[in-house]
């Protein structure tokens, strides 16, 4: 690669912020998924229902939601170093605590320290990249950060079951927090918000950089028009969130459950369903800004390739409503969650493209729709597991809802930007 994108010394000062966001995707990805696979050990201890369980899933969704836009908005007026540091130490934390709970009420109270700290990153890390990354890699740079999320959702099961065999199923989750303070650390001395301002970057990184959208403290956010044009936007990504929650949550528990496979087999079995994720996220990118390079045509890039893949998604999780063998089940969800996943990289260049002076917020607006999806998602599925033992009957809403996401897809309109008359402050350019 030119040194425009990769400096003298190795990735540049982008690359390696670029790579502090995916590291962070992948911590925060593991802190949230890794109950799913202690579920079935802290479910025994603490004499829990699947419905209670279903409720430990979700209420990491209910500050997640409330925090989607207020944690947006913050990034955007605070910067993203401030922000993310803050809440680091909360959802860190809350790792933390989950170890120590001792019993239902303690342990719905850390799931939701973890949600409130969590709930601003991923709104926060858009702010970020739209400073710091070029207009032409924006999927690129969503799709590999999401590609980690999905990597830590591929590596939580077998790394968790192993930390359990080893220390208990406590000891998994401080251990954990140990590492996402880590993490919060090393960002708080490296990142800048302003790219121009970093030390390490250099002059051929600049000039591929967009202006440096500051940290709006003066200017007013034009609330009723971006909630209109993110709305259809946020619908569809509830579509998407409810089959990310529902593998997220019960898909150790299908395995193990469904076909009789102990521990350690239900989180491998798991863990390869994740990794086609890991692809999909990758490929989702690369594959829309290559569509954005090749055609100039946002809506075929961004609405028309969330419609396909939602599509073969849906046709892909069929066979595990038809037939019940266990290698049929794996190679249909990694195909179904391999499609799934190829829609991020566009779906979240979408706030940028219509929204970038305002992109944190946009972005949480958006994300609201897959934290109401995790909301009613783990829940809805833990109820129609008790109800009727099937463990493949809760894939039934996922199927009904990419039809809903596919068809919806018309109405985002990427290739439209925000117009506002929002004043920026005194000499800073225009984005």
């Amino acid at each position: 690669m030119r040194g425009t994108r990769f400096g003298a010394k190795g990735l540049g000062a982008t690359g390696c912020v670029l790579g502090l966001l995916c590291l962070m995707y992948l911590i925060t990805y593991v802190d949230r998924v890794n109950v799913s696979t202690a579920a079935p050990i802290f479910q025994k201890e603490l004499g829990l229902s699947n419905l209670q369980v279903g409720l430990v899933f979700s209420m990491f969704a209910y500050p997640y939601l409330l925090f989607q836009v207020f944690g947006g908005w913050v990034g955007d007026r605070f910067g993203a170093r401030r922000t993310l540091v803050v809440c680091g130490f909360v959802w860190a934390g809350a790792t933390i605590a989950t170890g120590l709970v001792g019993g239902l009420t303690s342990l719905l109270i850390a799931r939701f320290f973890l949600g409130l700290g969590e709930g601003a990153t991923f709104p926060t890390a858009t702010r970020a990249m739209s400073n710091w990354t070029p207009r032409s890699r924006r999927g690129f740079a969503q799709g590999i950060t999401h590609s980690f999320a999905r990597l830590g959702n591929a590596v939580t099961p077998p790394i968790v079951a192993w930390l359990i065999v080893a220390v208990s199923w406590r000891f998994s989750f401080i251990v954990i927090g140990i590492v996402s303070l880590a993490w919060v650390l090393v960002w708080a001395f490296y990142f800048r918000d302003d790219p121009r301002q970093h030390r390490g970057v250099t002059r051929e990184e600049i000039e591929t950089l967009p202006p440096y959208a500051v940290a709006r403290e003066q200017a007013a956010i034009p609330w009723g028009p971006l909630f209109r044009r993110m709305l259809p936007v946020t619908v569809v990504y509830f579509c998407y969130g409810w089959t990310l929650w529902l593998f997220l949550s019960w898909l150790p528990s299908f395995f193990l459950h469904s076909y009789g496979m102990n521990l350690k087999n239900s989180a491998f079995f798991a863990a390869g369903v994740f990794f086609a994720g890991v692809v999909g996220d990758t490929a989702g990118g690369l594959i829309s800004d290559w569509l954005v390079r090749r055609t100039g045509n946002l809506r075929l890039a961004r609405c028309h390739m969330v419609m396909v893949c939602m599509l073969l998604a849906l046709a892909s999780l069929l066979p595990v409503l038809l037939v019940h063998d266990p290698l049929v089940a794996a190679v249909a969800l990694s195909f179904g969650f391999f499609f799934a996943e190829l829609t991020i990289g566009p779906m979240w260049a979408i706030p940028m493209d219509i929204a970038p002076e305002y992109s944190g917020t946009a972005s949480g607006i958006m994300n609201m729709g897959s934290a109401a999806a995790a909301i009613v998602s783990p829940v809805i599925g833990g109820l129609i597991i008790d109800v009727t033992g099937d463990w493949s009957l809760p894939f039934v809403g996922s199927v009904a809802l990419l039809v809903v996401g596919a068809l919806l897809t018309v109405t985002m309109h990427p290739e439209r930007p925000l117009q506002t008359n929002a004043p920026l402050p005194k000499g800073v350019p225009a984005v």
